[in-house]
């Protein structure tokens, strides 16, 4: 297991935590994981849980300096896409 700078365990977070500091709601995260357009997760057991980088990275790969940059990638909504559609939002046009 990896260990934070202050040499503490890497604390994971439930789906509640996690939608909290993403800023969504609980469904809503869960949705994004169904369709995977969602953050990273693992399974312990029957628990979901999400590491706070995994959190971080998503929210940064929607990050954008204007409404014309495409960005590193598009955080799609959390609804039901084609391949196609997934991959355009891993790779968008520059």
């Amino acid at each position: 297991m990896s260990t934070t700078v202050a040499g503490l365990p890497q604390r994971y977070l439930r789906t509640p935590e996690a939608a909290r500091i993403v800023g969504l709601s609980i469904r809503t995260l869960e949705k994004h994981r169904i369709y995977g357009t969602g953050p990273r997760y693992s399974k312990l057991g029957g628990r979901v849980v999400y590491r706070l980088e995994d959190l971080q990275a998503w929210v940064e790969s929607g990050a954008k300096a204007s409404t014309s940059d495409p960005g590193r990638s598009t955080v799609l909504p959390a609804k039901r896409h084609t391949a196609d559609a997934l991959a355009r939002a891993a790779h968008p046009r520059r």
